[in-house]
């Protein structure tokens, strides 16, 4: 098992750009692979790495994704050609699954991913002709092509991955006897550590305004319904979510991994293809939803969000309120964990005696060294206990709320502890076991598959059985 613990991270490319840029050598082999039958075109071209299944992996394509990956400073150190040869074969095994296993991938999700991508790369080049010459692409519309295809690659290899340890757990005792098995000299060293609470006044919003939004989001539902123009459009000229504006309010949810706001989910997964929801209101603001497509647990909706405008005198009056609320707890006169669950209106930590919970690892601990900038900001300078003066703060989406915070618990830097730590000892465990239902997979896989690795390449001390009789 400890062996593990250390290459589990191994198993795919985690940096997106680092996919895409493999992607983008090794799309240009589908072509001859489409046309290759393995089991019966025994004799290759020269210049073939590997074959998997149905795809082809050229010398070329390991000799330029490692001088791609060093020109853009990606090439993780120490990363060799045969690691390199590796995991294009790994992610090519996962494509074959994928189509063998008939995973579907709906074009217009992918179309999203391809939009985010151009996004980012005129982002960080300035411009779209910026982006083409960096990428030696002649038009926009063959590279978004190229990128599609990529990209859809990609998540197939993702959702072939997903689908092999979607139902992995781990029970209390195979976290203790994972634990156990970890030689004392090897327990994984935890840095320090903090435990912070907040408690969190929003401003009050007038009816009048409220009545402004509600009539707004239904406007656009009757523009779509009976003018018949475009859900997704409404989202991009309108809607004040950042993270799926760019999309045209674009997410894909799926029954049994949560994600979004309770409130969403039920009315996602209450609609049928093609109808829009009433509008409805969240902690972040008022929204309508539409679901575009049912894809057995998965679904694809699309929403439009309005966030109410918030007067001067309720955000004055909402700093009084929690100013007021910090008197009190410093005079002695009421705990910060009562004062959070009388006062809080941040649901998640109100019943939580006012504990942030980290999202990453699911527990109430913030590693120092891995906290989040906009956290740390927030608590930087305060000593343990104290609580901070009010601050304001504004998400990105423009939603402005008071706070005020403590460090209300600090962990020293120490080697891992079953009791203290056994939510990240469990987290350790469960992708421990992932990696071996993986391994067995891949084990199992590449003996039902076809693979031809060319003899240049059989002197590589794979972590995979890729070496057998072709």
């Amino acid at each position: 098992m400890k062996s593990s613990i250390k290459q589990y991270n191994k198993i795919f490319f985690k940096s997106t750009s680092i996919a895409l840029l493999i992607g983008f050598i090794v799309h240009h082999t589908d072509v001859f692979a489409q046309s290759l039958n393995p089991e019966q075109n025994r004799i290759l071209v020269d210049g073939v790495s590997a074959v998997i299944g149905d795809y082809v992996i050229l010398n070329s394509d390991v000799d330029k994704t490692i001088i791609e990956l060093e020109s853009q400073g990606l090439l993780p150190d120490g990363m060799s050609k045969c690691e390199i040869l590796s995991n294009l074969m790994e992610n090519r095994l996962y494509q074959h699954h994928a189509v063998q296993d008939s995973i579907e991938v709906a074009d217009s999700e992918i179309y999203s991913i391809v939009d985010q991508n151009l996004e980012n790369f005129v982002l960080q080049l300035g411009s779209m002709e910026k982006v083409l010459e960096f990428y030696d692409k002649s038009d926009e519309l063959s590279f978004r092509q190229e990128i599609f295809e990529i990209n859809k690659s990609q998540v197939l290899s993702q959702r072939m991955k997903a689908k092999i340890i979607e139902n992995v757990e781990v029970t209390p005792e195979e976290v203790r006897l994972f634990f156990e098995s970890i030689p004392k000299e090897e327990l994984p060293m935890f840095g320090t550590e903090l435990e912070i609470s907040q408690i969190v006044i929003e401003p009050e919003i007038s009816e009048i305004e409220e009545t402004r939004v509600i009539n707004l989001l239904r406007s656009f539902k009757e523009d779509v319904l009976e003018k018949g123009m475009s859900f997704a459009s409404k989202a991009i000229l309108y809607s004040q979510d950042p993270g799926s504006r760019s999309s045209g309010g674009k997410y894909t949810l799926h029954r049994k991994r949560p994600r979004m706001v309770k409130e969403f989910r039920d009315v996602a997964f209450s609609l049928r293809e093609g109808e829009i929801s009433e509008p409805f209101k969240t902690d972040f603001g008022w929204h309508i939803l539409t679901l575009d497509k049912i894809r057995g647990q998965e679904i694809d909706v699309r929403h439009i969000l309005i966030i109410p405008k918030v007067e001067v005198s309720e955000l004055t009056e909402a700093r009084s309120k929690i100013d007021s609320i910090r008197t009190r707890i410093i005079d002695e006169e009421i705990s910060f964990a009562e004062a959070a669950f009388q006062f809080s209106d941040e649901r998640e930590t109100k019943f939580n005696n006012g504990v942030l919970i980290n999202p990453t690892t699911g527990d109430s601990k913030f590693e120092l060294a891995n906290i989040d900038p906009t956290i740390y900001k927030q608590i930087e300078g305060l000593r343990d206990g104290e609580i901070s003066a009010p601050l304001l703060e504004e998400t990105e989406s423009g939603q402005k709320k008071y706070k005020i915070i403590k460090v209300s618990n600090r962990f020293d830097a120490h080697v891992a502890n079953f009791t203290q730590d056994y939510v990240r000892i469990k987290d350790l465990a469960l992708k421990d076991k992932q990696f071996n239902i993986i391994k067995q997979w891949m084990d199992e896989k590449i003996t039902d598959t076809y693979v031809y690795l060319h003899k240049e390449q059989q002197y590589c001390n794979f972590n995979r059985k890729w070496l057998k009789s072709n």
